[in-house]
């Protein structure tokens, strides 16, 4: 027997026992907020709450039944359950990492949430959500994502001009600094290309710098460094003579040193300085032919002439026809291009006083003249012999007899002078 028939019964005794039934109402109206009632008296009376009446509850949507959903009018004037219509709730939204949510009405039903993300994130999924009468949100998770890569901004660098004498130009920047749209966070910033303070030759170089940020978004600038050298037009090696030049013999505060072959002077500035304004300083160099002037009064003033420029062979025989003497200028005949490569200019003092006679190339010492280098040289004019002077005048060799070329040479290649020389005529490609 089902619960309900035993109410019937129970409330049948009552109606034909101690209680008289005159179908007015007996229980409290049934009012449901929120809700629908619908109800069934026992014999069709008007009043839907007199004794006996069963009715039955019906929430809206977007409510749900807390209580019992079916009620009697008992005895007692009481309803059988208590019964209430409460709105539906969802359970609460999970804030999402980096952002939150607002909502029209809590997790109530029907109450719709906003998701928003912190600045530098940026939404992915539902933009929004809306509590359903099944308890549950509609749509799916929202995330908040650093997508956004962050911000650097590279130096500017504007042209460097090379330091005198120099191919390079140091050249120093701050260390840009990169700023996350998101959290503030980054990695170190990398940079692709020599670093600051570093020297760079001439031209345009290309750097950059990169820095992630903690989403791995990465972020890159680019920025150029230019070098310029200042230069001169470049100066061109005098004919008879060699140019030697430091640094890239062209730019600014490079130095160009000049010299002339054997039997050539120099004419102009022996050395040349490229300037800021990209000029040469002093007067353009060229090599002269050497002009010996032989009219002198004194043998010191023929000597001087030959300072600092050539070194002298000054061959003294009594007569042309002296075997020593005959050997010997053969013998040097064959060696001119080694003389001249040395700066060695022969001297030949032939005969005794007043019909000796001297000679530099084609050119005569009168014999007065001749007389005056004898004496000032201290040889005598009854015997061959020979004198080595350097650059300075200084008696280097005396000989006595004949001597090859090779061993004049060879004299002539220990002075340290010459070493220089030998340097210079190597680099200007000159040789016999």
């Amino acid at each position: 027997m089902d619960t309900w028939m035993c109410v019937y019964m129970i409330v049948g005794l009552q109606l034909s026992g101690s209680f008289a039934y005159d179908g007015v109402p007996w229980c409290a109206p049934v009012k449901v907020k929120h809700g629908h009632v619908s109800c069934q008296t026992p014999r069709g009376e008007r009043y839907k709450n007199v004794l006996g009446t069963r009715c039955k509850i019906r929430c809206k949507t977007g409510y749900e039944m807390h209580g019992s959903s079916e009620i009697l009018c008992m005895a007692s004037k009481q309803w059988s359950g208590n019964y209430a219509c409460r709105e539906v709730r969802c359970p609460k939204l999970t804030m999402p990492s980096n952002g939150g949510f607002k909502c029209s009405d809590g997790s109530y039903f029907n109450s719709r949430c906003q998701f928003f993300c912190s600045p530098g994130y940026t939404l992915r999924g539902v933009h929004s959500a809306t509590c359903q009468s099944s308890r549950t949100w509609s749509g799916g998770n929202s995330v908040c994502l650093d997508v956004d890569p962050p911000v650097i901004k590279c130096p500017n660098i504007k042209e460097k001009t090379a330091e005198p004498g120099k191919l390079t130009a140091k050249v120093t920047w701050d260390t840009p600094e990169g700023k996350d749209t998101a959290d503030g966070i980054l990695t170190d910033v990398i940079l692709k290309g020599k670093p600051p303070g570093s020297h760079f030759p001439e031209g345009n170089h290309k750097l950059s710098y990169t820095v992630f940020d903690r989403a791995e978004n990465k972020a890159t600038c680019r920025f150029n460094v230019r070098v310029r050298v200042r230069r001169c037009t470049p100066l061109s090696v005098p004919d008879n003579g060699w140019m030697k030049c430091d640094s890239a013999g062209d730019n600014y505060g490079a130095t160009c040193e000049f010299r002339c072959l054997g039997g050539y002077e120099l004419k102009g500035s022996a050395a040349r300085v490229c300037q800021f304004n990209m000029e040469w300083s002093g007067l353009e160099t060229s090599c002269a032919p050497m002009n010996i002037n032989v009219g002198v009064r004194s043998a010191a003033a023929l000597l001087d002439q030959f300072y600092e420029k050539r070194r002298i062979l000054i061959i003294s025989a009594p007569s042309a026809a002296n075997h020593y003497y005959r050997f010997q200028m053969t013998n040097l005949q064959h060696a001119q291009c080694g003389l001249d490569l040395r700066h060695v200019t022969v001297i030949e003092l032939v005969g005794v006083y007043p019909a000796q006679i001297g000679r530099i190339r084609h050119r005569l010492i009168l014999p007065g003249l001749s007389l005056q280098l004898r004496l000032l040289l201290q040889l005598s004019q009854n015997s061959f012999s020979m004198v080595l002077l350097d650059k300075q005048g200084v008696d280097k060799q005396r000989y006595t007899f004949p001597i090859t070329a090779a061993e004049i040479f060879t004299t002539i290649d220990t002075f340290p002078l010459r070493t220089e020389e030998a340097i210079l005529q190597t680099e200007a490609g000159q040789s016999c």
